[in-house]
């Protein structure tokens, strides 16, 4: 499967590389919120070997109830063609995952239907979208049939990538990059039958630049509209490109969350859809023990660390921080104290990121200092302890319950036993842990001398 060459491939990350000045309470800006978004998902993907074994129930809200519900445990169910089964094979699918064995019947279904699906990096999302466009293109017809949005540049290339792979025994079949940098000559239309790329580049090549009639389009593909829509200008793009597309063209869009405004935006731009959701997983506590170190300051917390230090790096821990410039300093400070430890921060390429989760993840750093952003998704199966070195707590100040949860469930998976150690140094964090203890009805004890010993026995 060949692409059009790509002219600016040196074109760095857009998804990275604003630094948090002044001080440590200094609120990530909205944009840096956006560039996370969209740099945790590229992560994701670069460091995921496999897909994730979901234990989430999928529910699936048909458009016509009256229509029976299939799903599939096998790609041979699909009646694929067999140039794309052998693809899929090749890539290592062996059977359908959770999300693909509810998505591919409906959208391999005749008469197309739409789609709208929550489903979380790694579960085989992309892959799902790619074979329903594979499937649906005519390779005699010598234009664009497919067209699939991506939220960044690099996401774009990631999901080509997965297009290339799976269109390897399918060489009749041709794949455009729309993106910024990749420009083609005025007038001149495009014979490749998928065509993916960011909103604003494929807004210019359907409208003003005329390279693809969008009224031939036949399947089309929002992704991850969750990071589309934290961006400025993607949403009215996407927008105005779905206004062009045919009735009869058949409407996907994938999301990692479902909040109001992404589901807005979903109903704008995919009518009558068939909906999968994936109910939320319960995480629960019963496994991890929690306790507090009182403090009356920052130096006093790293004091605290460095004396528990021995007994949480038997195996291996995270310490979450609040902002990029507490996680550098921490980590700094404790490498000068003669520990290894490893830091992952938001200023660091997408590329970086991934080296660095990789290195924790072989156990050549123990410690991962880290802030919350870079952390999300980011599964671990060795970490024991968790450090809360700056307590969760939202933009307005408030108890973070989602984020504390989220973070000290980086331990205690897999059946586990694991810890969490919160660090407290003013009364205004002690009110903010009192009120997680009772938002999740769970005491969290004042760690003592004696619980050092409890706690290597558990790393133990």
């Amino acid at each position: 499967l060949s692409s059009l060459h790509l002219k600016d491939e040196k074109t760095k990350p857009d998804a990275n590389g604003a630094v948090v000045k002044g001080d440590d309470n200094v609120e990530k800006t909205e944009d840096e919120e956006k560039e996370d978004r969209a740099a945790q998902s590229l992560l994701n993907k670069l460091i995921r070997s496999n897909l994730v074994d979901t234990t989430n129930q999928v529910e699936v809200l048909q458009r016509d109830p009256t229509s029976p519900l299939y799903s599939v445990k096998s790609f041979e169910e699909l009646r694929l063609k067999p140039q794309l089964l052998q693809g899929v094979y090749a890539m290592g699918f062996n059977r359908p995952s959770k999300i693909q064995e509810n998505a591919l019947p409906m959208m391999l279904a005749e008469p197309p239907q739409n789609l709208i699906a929550q489903s979380q990096s790694g579960t085989g999302k992309t892959a799902a979208f790619v074979l329903a466009m594979l499937s649906r293109v005519e390779p005699g017809n010598k234009y664009p049939q497919c067209l699939c949005l991506s939220p960044t540049y690099e996401l774009a290339l990631q999901t080509g990538k997965v297009i290339e792979q799976m269109g390897n025994f399918y060489p009749e079949l041709k794949l455009a990059y729309a993106v910024r940098g990749n420009k083609l000559e005025r007038g001149q239309k495009i014979s490749e039958q998928i065509v993916i790329g960011t909103p604003g580049t494929v807004l210019d090549w359907c409208s003003k630049l005329k390279f693809i009639d969008p009224k031939k389009i036949k399947v089309f593909v929002l992704d991850e509209a969750d990071v589309m829509i934290a961006t400025q200008g993607h949403q009215d793009q996407s927008i105005r490109i779905q206004r062009m597309l045919p009735r009869d063209c058949q409407m996907l869009l994938f999301s990692a969350t479902f909040e109001d405004s992404v589901w807005k935006f979903a109903q704008k731009v995919v009518p009558d859809p068939n909906i999968i959701k994936l109910k939320r997983e319960e995480e629960t506590l019963d496994t991890i023990k929690q306790y507090y170190v009182l403090c009356n300051n920052r130096d006093e917390k790293f004091r605290a660390l460095c004396n528990i230090y021995g007994a949480i790096t038997i195996a291996q821990a995270m310490i979450f921080c609040h902002t990029r410039k507490t996680a550098g300093w921490l980590a700094a400070e404790l490498s000068r104290e003669g520990h290894q430890v490893a830091l992952l921060s938001g200023e660091m390429m997408v590329e970086q990121r991934a080296a660095v989760i990789e290195r924790f993840r072989e156990g050549k750093e123990k410690v991962l200092v880290t802030t919350n952003v870079c952390a999300r998704g980011i599964d671990v199966e060795q970490v024991s302890v968790v450090i809360n070195f700056d307590l969760p707590v939202d933009k307005d100040g408030n108890p973070d319950n989602e984020t504390y949860l989220h973070r000290i469930g980086r331990t205690g998976r897999f059946g586990k036993r694991g810890l969490a150690i919160n660090m407290v140094d003013s009364k205004h964090s002690m009110n903010i842990l009192n009120r997680i203890q009772e938002h999740f009805n769970k005491k969290i004890n004042k760690l003592d001398t004696d619980d050092l010993d409890e706690i290597e026995k558990i790393n133990n």
